[in-house]
């Protein structure tokens, strides 16, 4: 395990300590859940993108997809539990 030190403002060296008590833990471990949160926070997001631009590719490759107010339907009706029938994507048209 290495040691990185970090200068933290006063005010928020206070506002660590209360959110620490709060949570029942410590100074220390709030600090690190919280980098850890953060950290996978960005890495999710970094993969939500590469779907996404995958996605997107895909989408400009073909030329098809499903519009939004066929797949909200599909959606919503799979969400009240009932068995549809998946929409088919299409040539996109503008």
């Amino acid at each position: 395990m290495a040691t990185t030190s970090i200068r933290l403002p006063d005010d928020l060296k206070a506002r660590i300590a209360d959110a620490a008590v709060h949570e029942g833990t410590t100074p220390h471990s709030f600090i690190l859940a919280a980098i850890a949160e953060k950290a996978e926070q960005v890495e999710l997001r970094a993969d939500m993108e590469a779907v996404a631009a995958d996605r997107y590719a895909d989408i400009v490759g073909t030329g098809e997809t499903i519009g939004w107010d066929e797949m909200r339907d599909y959606l919503k009706a799979r969400i009240a539990g009932r068995v549809v029938k998946r929409p088919l994507a299409r040539k996109f048209s503008r």
